[in-house]
């Protein structure tokens, strides 16, 4: 049998050109000890922390395939949470750069992320309308909360109450007790979508953003436990009747339970304030004090809103209730004293609007103690702003800090070229073309120009050629970095440019129906004496239909053009006389490309497909089904017939074209490739998406053989279908409000069959000890017994110690679902190994939390079977010793940290592990409070 061809594999070498990605949010970050410093940015898979102040990237979070859809950082500004496309969480390390925690419980893209105050639970929302409580402590899910109709559009814990609201698509804002696990009330007073919320007035007030200008205020009410369950309703009966009569406008609110005394939250709404934006609320937030709202729509308007705290509110009121009184005199009244009440736009004001300089996609503020207001904008077009804004002014205007751009373009890069020694990349967008340093990765020139559709290094790689949307060819010199030479080459599109083999010239093609070929000459320039490089029209090849593509073979002997009626001509070069057609294309040619020996072209197209023709007589040897869109950049390798493409469903794809035979995939970007570009030696690939992103790949020395390719894809397929299955159902729970919080993954399958390997190691072991024993008592002496190699491997421990030990390498967050995916056979094996260990003490927590969920999903069968029955009586007995002794511990523990804690306060005189300041503050208030009350009976 001979050897399979052998084909070198193209590796992912780098992300660049890309500041930020639109999809997800911003998030402020500390960076070296200062708050508000870093902040942290979407970057297709992976996570950029970017120094706001120096603009530089000074960490990146890496992740694998999914894209990043939604950031948050916790509380004590360590750990970034990072959520998913794929469903999947990730709670990085800010000081480490590394993932130490995994979450999986979502089927689609993570949409919210939130912490609780303290940093111990996080709580995540998804497009799959669930909502699940994570405990970051234990790294484990805790429950799921099903409810929504529609994708989750943000979640807030609230810091003095076990409660949690979650807003929608459906329209709907639920309120949960996690005690309880259960929805209580829903609120329905929205006609449209929510897309925001926020809460102020220390949790007092709740605020909606919906799809239209109006930002709702609802008043939240906390009803005490130990209150009389029927006073609620009398009173909210009075407050509605009259409400009824001041308000037009009812306020909906569905109570989803029965029993007035299992309502925790009164939710009444007060009024709204107005945006100055028409279209939907997109982001709507707080700094974390409370005292700042913004919000911004579709648009590049940000609008902030000032939230007036409780002494604030009552001196308002003070000086309202002065001018009602001197009002009264002057009019000579003898009224009773109105009460005068403030209105939302008094307690909710607006202070100022920041316009950016382009859509913003998200943003995060944060308040300093010398009361600025640091804003950071993530916007659409690849750029981040800072602004800053001082509240003290009397009119608070923002000024724009900083801005992060030179990373990449403002728009999507329509065409790429590589110079001649492989080390320079162009690319060019709707505003500029850039040259990149590839070893470095570094912007090395920015130059202004139009609409760039192609371009081209001119030998010697001193200048570029751009071809323009305006049909304009524009000459850069890459010295200077400015623009030489403008001609106005068609009257349409200069759709494609090419140069010629022999290097004298180069040919356009363009939507006005022509061929144009040039030259490059050297004429005297006006401004100094010496010469430089100018293009010179020599001929025009007029055709029937719109130029998409032009092609040169390498001989220079051939002209290969594309057309808008889905054909492929081949011209002489010297002649312009017709040679061949290529037709069978269904949809028009975008690109092509003939190999360095003249021998193949091959098309891609619109239709999806790639044909491979030979150029002697315009036969079609092959048509490939390449990918899922149309196929938008086709390149041969150098000296080989090794080609590569590029489409709109995210993909580069490697042929080669002797056996037609699909080599590997590429796969990193998320949006549409809009091209492609081949280093002349073969060594590397650049591609341009709509994401935003530039990549790298490069050649490396591993070899690829098809078959394991195909292989690995077949796993990759299955993989994929494993997390697309039915849950496993647990028996007895219905399909309630809560659920599970894991999901049955590729890996939890694995831990599963890891756990059944060891049980049947343990199994064996045991059989051959027995068998062992036999033998000496048999032989009447001492028998060396055989150890496993495994076994030795670790160590020589026992088998149950073995088993321990696989039980323990299971994620915390994956250990639910591994134990639902085990088949009963092997639970009773299990018990019994658990009693052993529990009984030497060894992982009780951990063993425990796998006991109490084993005997919740199998309950039935473990009280059914009479072997088990002393099984149970014997883990009885040691759980509840070990887990008292294990209590007492902490017990014991606890109480010295706070004899502790109690010593030191002693003895430093100082308040530990609080401030002092916020409760001397709190005294002043209730103080002054006290002094205004005996005023007032005075």
């Amino acid at each position: 049998m001979g050897l399979t061809r052998q084909y070198l594999r193209y590796g992912p070498a780098a992300l660049f050109g890309l500041v930020a990605s639109a999809r997800g949010n911003a998030a402020l970050v500390a960076l070296r000890g200062e708050r508000g410093r870093g902040v942290a940015v979407p970057a297709c898979e992976h996570v950029f922390v970017w120094d706001a102040r120096k603009g530089e990237k000074v960490l990146i979070l890496k992740g694998l395939k999914q894209e990043v859809s939604c950031l948050c950082p916790s509380p004590d500004g360590l750990h970034l949470a990072v959520g998913y496309e794929g469903g999947s969480i990730h709670v990085f390390s800010l000081l480490s750069g590394e993932a130490n925690i995994t979450f999986n419980g979502h089927k689609a893209a993570v949409t919210t992320l939130q912490y609780d105050h303290l940093g111990g639970r996080l709580v995540s929302g998804s497009k799959d309308t669930d909502v699940i409580v994570w405990d970051v402590i234990n790294e484990s899910g805790l429950y799921r909360l099903r409810g929504h109709k529609d994708a989750v559009t943000q979640v807030l814990f609230l810091k003095e109450k076990n409660l949690l609201v979650t807003s929608g698509k459906d329209t709907l804002v639920k309120w949960w007790d996690l005690d309880t696990q259960h929805c209580f009330k829903t609120l329905v007073g929205h006609r449209t979508e929510v897309w925001g919320m926020a809460l102020i007035s220390k949790e007092k007030r709740l605020i909606t953003g919906s799809a239209d200008s109006e930002l709702r205020v609802w008043d939240v009410t906390y009803i005490q436990e130990g209150k009389d369950p029927d006073e609620p309703e009398s009173k909210k009966s009075k407050g509605s009747s009259s409400g009824a009569e001041e308000n037009t406008e009812e306020v909906e609110t569905l109570e989803l339970d029965e029993h007035p005394e299992e309502r925790l939250v009164k939710c009444s709404r007060v009024g709204s304030i107005m945006r100055e934006g028409r279209d939907r609320v997109v982001t709507l937030a707080t700094d974390q004090t409370g005292k700042i709202l913004a919000c911004h729509g579709t648009d590049a308007v940000l609008e902030v809103f000032s939230v007036l705290s409780e002494e604030e509110v009552q001196k308002k009121l003070e000086k309202k209730m002065k001018k009602a009184k001197k009002k009264a005199k002057q009019n000579s009244e003898e009224e009773p004293e109105r009460n005068v009440e403030l209105n939302l736009q008094e307690e909710i004001q607006r202070v100022t609007n920041i316009r950016a300089s382009s859509k913003i996609k998200s943003f995060d503020l944060i308040l300093s103690p010398k009361g600025e207001l640091k804003i950071m904008l993530l916007l659409q077009n690849n750029i981040i702003e800072s602004y800053n804004l001082n509240l003290s002014a009397q009119f608070p205007q923002a000024v724009r800090a900083s801005r992060i751009t030179i990373g990449g373009h403002r728009s999507d890069v329509r065409t790429l070229a590589f110079s001649s020694d492989n080390i320079a990349i162009l690319s060019a967008a709707a505003e500029s073309v850039k040259i990149w340093n590839r070893s470095t990765l570094q912007c090395i020139r920015t130059m202004d120009c139009e609409y760039a559709l192609c371009s081209l290094f001119v030998p010697g790689d001193r200048q570029v050629i751009i071809g323009t949307k305006t049909g304009k060819l524009q000459l850069y010199d890459l010295a200077s970095g400015s623009l030489v030479e403008t001609l106005n080459a068609h009257d349409g599109a200069v759709w494609s440019i090419a140069i010629s083999p022999d290097q004298r010239g180069f040919v356009t093609g363009g939507a006005d129906k022509c061929v144009k070929f040039w030259e490059f000459e050297l004429v005297k320039d006006e401004s100094s004496a010496q010469k430089r490089l100018s293009m010179k029209y020599v001929r025009i090849l007029q055709l029937d239909e719109d130029v998409l593509c032009v092609r040169y073979s390498p001989k220079q002997n051939l002209l290969a053009v594309s057309l808008l009626d889905c054909t492929v001509k081949i011209f002489y070069v010297d002649t312009l006389k017709f040679f061949l057609s290529l037709y069978g294309h269904k949809l028009p040619v975008l690109c092509m490309d003939i190999s360095y020996d003249g021998t193949l072209i091959a098309t891609g197209s619109a239709d999806r497909s790639v044909k491979i023709w030979g150029l002697d007589f315009g036969d079609c040897h092959r048509s490939l089904f390449a990918h899922d869109d149309s196929v938008m950049y086709l390149q041969f390798v150098a000296k080989s017939h090794l080609f590569f493409t590029a489409g709109k469903d995210s993909k580069i794809k490697q042929w080669d074209a002797d056996k037609f035979e699909h080599i590997q995939t590429l796969e990193g970007h998320h949006q549409e490739v809009w091209c492609l570009a081949l280093s002349p030696n073969g060594d590397y690939v650049v591609s341009a998406s709509h994401d935003k992103s530039l990549r790298l790949w490069e050649r490396t020395r591993e070899p690829l053989v098809l078959e394991e390719e195909r292989e690995m894809q077949q796993e990759a397929e299955y993989e994929e279908s494993v997390a697309k299955e039915d849950q496993p159902v647990v028996a007895g729970e219905t399909q309630g409000e809560t659920g599970l919080a894991g999901k049955k993954t590729i890996e939890t399958i694995k831990a599963a069959e890891r756990i059944m390997e060891a049980i049947e190691l343990y199994r064996e072991e045991m059989a051959k000890l027995q068998e062992h024993k036999a033998i000496c008592k048999a032989a009447g002496k001492e028998v060396p017994f055989p150890v496993n190699p495994i076994l030795r491997a670790y160590g020589n421990i026992t088998p149950s110690a073995y088993v321990l030990e696989v039980f323990k390498k299971v994620k915390s967050s994956e250990l639910e679902e591994s134990l639902l995916v085990l088949p009963f056979s092997y639970v009773p094996d299990l018990l019994r190994l658990f009693n052993e260990y529990i009984h030497l003490g060894s992982e009780v927590e951990f063993l425990c939390r796998a006991l109490l969920f084993l005997l919740k999903i199998h309950f039935g069968q473990i009280t059914s079977n009479h072997m088990l029955v002393t099984v149970i009586e014997n883990l009885k007995k040691t759980t509840i010793s070990r887990v008292s002794e294990a209590r007492d511990v902490m017990g014991f523990n606890m109480a010295g940290l706070q004899y502790l804690k109690r010593e030191i306060e002693a003895k430093d005189e100082v308040t530990f592990f609080a401030d002092a300041t916020d409760r001397f503050e709190e005294k002043k208030r209730k103080r002054k409070k006290k002094e205004k009350m005996v005023l007032a009976v005075l």
